[in-house]
Order: structure tokens, then C-alpha cells, then sequence
């Protein structure tokens, strides 16, 4: 049986910071990445989990533009973009590998509706906007702005993923062969109540749940692809130098955005400490990544 990796993709990446929300640019760089990821197949089984940031956001403001009904929660906002990004993933795998059925699949994940991050959030969404820009939004829509480098964005709550629960669907999927897309914008956010489970107002990291969903198949090797090449020391001033490789105790000596950064590396050093090799790197170099010829590498 051919060793498993977790491939997560960055809303980033399918979107890039600056381009127009288009149908066309989020498909030009889907190809990119359908192409990265098929070349990984060949030698893993794989899985993938993709981000929703811009996407989600995106829903969330055409979403306020119809007024005649209350918005629609994060957690269907999210499972919309998963649907979306899942299709056009699925579409473009199919096209280069014929021969491999590619399935794509909402994933509900379970979370604590008393995470700290439902008081805190740092979760961006949606398109980066200038001071003016962002103070008139929050205060026409309620909403937490943060900075994402120059620019402003919406945050929201982005509780930590606490159990798939449709994780024996992904291994079933798996075990027959097929490519699976899963977890999709961190999956759907859910938690337990007197009535079962319902939906929670957030949006879940996606590399946390790939993480999680990484321990849970107990995975060779974790890839987080995005729109950066590597994992960047003192990033944004002159001393910026890419690391190449880390332990999870080195990367602890540092600290990485909140919002960015931050959670893959967390969990990079997370999956590393399982026993497993997490890498980080950009979405057009995903084998290299891998190979250990680009991007950074973490392990113990």
C-alpha cells in the first residue's frame, strides 16, 4: 500500500492576496494545484484539505448584500464554500488523472462552543481592505478587524478541531483507492447540544484539522501548501531568511502571526511530534516540498 500524505491548501493560495474574487482566478490557481497534487499521488494516497478564507468571506458579503433575510451563520457559509472549492478540486484532479476517482466530501468537525476564540478572533475572511474601508464595514456590520500586513481584514472565531466526525467515510473512501477532498475550510464547525449537534458561528483553521485528520489516518507526512515559499524568520524587515528545517522545540523559540503564519507552524510541530514530517512550502513546489528541496521541513 502506497504511504499516506495529508495535503492541505491554503484559501491563500487558490486565491492570492490582491486578485480580483473571480470564478477565473480561483480556477487558474486550482489548476495550479491540481497539477502539484497529482504529481503527489502517484508515489501517496492522498487527502486534502483546503482553506476558505477569501472564499467564505466572500459568501459572507454577498450574503449581506440580499436584505430581506437574516445572514446566514459561518458554519453554512463555510459548508458553501467547501461544496465550491471541493467541486472545482475535484474537477480539475479528474482531468488529469482519468484513471483515479476523486471524491469530495463536507466534513462536519466537532469543536467546543466555549472555545476561547469565540471571545478572541483571529481567523481572517474575506478581502483585505484599507483603514477607511475597514471602519466603515465594521461599524455597518459588527464586525472585528485585524491587520493582515499593510492591509485590514475581518476576523472571526476559529474554535480548535476537537473530532471528525465523518473521519470512517475519509477512510473508507481511502481504503478503495479513491483521492479524497475533506475537512474542506477547516470543515464544518459543530458541537454537541441537548438536541445533538448544531452548527457554531466560526470558521475552523484548516491546518489544525489537517492536523488532526493526519493523526487520526496516522499519515506519513503532512504538506502545507501556500502562498509563501517557507517558513520566514523576523519576516517583513530587512533580517527576513527563510528556515529550511525545524524541530517542533525550535520553532517554539519564536513567535509566527496569529492569523498567518502561526497555526501552520503549530501545526507543522504538532504533526511532528506524533512522529510523522511536516512540511510548508509554495503551492507550485509541492514535490519539491516533500522531497525536502524547497519549503521547510519540521520534524523531531
Amino acid at each position: 500500500m502506497k504511504p499516506t500524505a495529508v495535503v492541505a491548501l491554503g484559501g491563500n493560495a487558490l486565491l492570492r492576496r490582491g486578485d480580483a474574487p473571480s470564478f477565473e482566478n480561483q480556477l487558474a490557481n486550482i489548476k495550479i494545484a491540481a497539477k502539484a497534487i497529482a504529481e503527489i499521488a502517484r508515489e501517496y494516497r492522498v487527502a486534502i484539505v483546503h482553506g476558505n478564507g477569501p472564499q467564505v468571506g466572500l459568501l459572507a458579503l454577498q450574503n449581506l448584500a440580499y436584505d430581506k433575510v437574516a445572514p446566514y451563520p459561518l458554519d453554512v457559509l463555510g459548508a458553501e464554500s467547501e461544496g465550491m472549492i471541493g467541486y472545482m478540486l475535484a474537477q480539475e484532479l479528474q482531468n488529469l488523472m482519468p484513471e483515479t476517482q476523486v471524491a469530495s466530501l463536507l466534513t462536519r468537525i466537532e469543536v467546543d462552543a466555549d472555545d476561547p476564540s469565540m471571545l478572541d478572533p483571529t481567523k481572517f475572511v474575506g478581502p483585505v481592505y484599507n483603514e477607511d474601508e475597514a471602519g466603515i464595514l465594521a461599524e455597518a456590520n459588527n464586525w472585528v478587524m485585524k491587520r493582515d500586513g499593510e492591509f485590514l481584514r475581518r476576523v472571526v472565531p476559529s474554535p480548535k478541531p476537537m473530532n471528525i466526525l465523518d473521519k470512517t467515510s475519509i477512510d473508507t473512501l481511502l481504503d478503495a483507492g479513491q483521492m479524497v477532498i475533506c475537512c474542506g475550510g477547516g470543515g464544518i464547525p459543530v458541537c454537541r447540544s441537548d438536541f445533538g449537534y448544531q452548527g457554531v458561528e466560526g470558521v475552523i483553521d484548516k491546518d489544525l484539522s489537517a492536523t488532526l485528520l493526519a493523526k487520526q489516518l496516522n499519515a506519513d507526512k503532512l504538506l502545507i501548501l501556500t502562498d509563501a515559499d517557507a517558513v520566514y524568520l523576523d519576516w517583513g524587515t530587512d533580517q527576513q531568511r527563510a528556515l529550511r528545517s525545524a524541530t517542533p522545540a525550535e520553532l517554539s523559540e519564536y513567535e509566527f502571526p496569529a492569523g498567518s503564519m502561526g497555526p501552520k507552524v503549530e501545526a507543522a510541530a504538532e504533526f511532528a511530534q506524533f512522529g510523522g514530517r511536516a512540511y510548508i512550502g509554495a503551492l507550485e513546489q509541492g514535490l519539491d516540498v516533500l522531497a525536502e528541496k524547497a519549503g521547510t521541513c519540521v520534524a523531531v
